[in-house]
């Protein structure tokens, strides 16, 4: 998985070096075996974004891209779309992605963040609860799907700047972070803005052994 996703990244237009931060000999030791770089962090990381502060502070670089190692159908595209918009505005530090709920299961399952933004394409809010919540709409509902009402979920993906990205990281965690156990509410409660780019490539996390599974189903059908 974590050399699929390296070599997914790489192919992204605009990306100069794929770098795997861990802790973890034994995924050092895979990364090094496919020829690819990884560089070792402290063990006491409280958060993914820690470890990769610690490599990133190391790095002359204007742009980080933060491509988790569990989304095995990442996208190249996926990760140009996301760094478009930090490219094109000095004035955003932060981007990450959103696509639509495929169905309800997804909706109501707490392991797939839902996101909710603004006009502008601005993040409101994540969760791991089923919002926006259709009040008119019984969700048990087959004849409407949630892509049709415009319901997302979160693509574990993020574009930072790098002076933002050690700021942030410098940060304690904050109390909705603490409740949802996500790490990008820590920005919004800080007040930093996040841009949130629509995509519709299929990207499907792995946090526990279905999601394997689902994930591997998908590629036997679509190679």
């Amino acid at each position: 998985m974590i050399q699929r996703v390296y070599e997914q990244t790489a192919q992204a237009v605009g990306v100069d070096r794929v770098v795997v931060a861990t802790d973890d000999i034994r995924i050092a030791e895979e990364v090094s075996g496919f020829g690819g770089e990884v560089q070792m962090t402290r063990a006491d990381h409280a958060t993914g974004t820690d470890r990769l502060a610690e490599v990133t502070a190391r790095l002359d670089t204007d742009l980080v891209i933060n491509v988790q190692g569990d989304e095995p159908l990442i996208d190249p595209r996926m990760i140009e779309a996301a760094v478009a918009p930090l490219a094109a505005d000095a004035r955003i530090p932060m981007g990450t992605l959103k696509t639509p709920l495929l169905s309800w299961d997804e909706y109501r399952d707490p392991n797939v963040v839902k996101v909710v933004t603004d006009g502008r394409g601005f993040a409101l809010y994540f969760s791991r609860a089923s919002i926006p919540y259709p009040r008119d709409l019984a969700v048990e509902t087959a004849e409407v799907q949630p892509s049709s009402l415009g319901l997302f979920r979160h693509v574990g993906l993020y574009v930072y700047r790098k002076d933002f990205l050690l700021k942030f990281a410098a940060l304690p965690a904050s109390p909705l972070e603490k409740l949802e156990k996500l790490e990008q509410l820590r920005a919004l409660e800080n007040g930093y803005a996040i841009r949130v780019v629509e995509t519709d490539l299929v990207s499907l996390g792995v946090d526990t052994p279905d999601d394997l599974m689902r994930v591997e189903a998908y590629l036997r059908e679509h190679g």
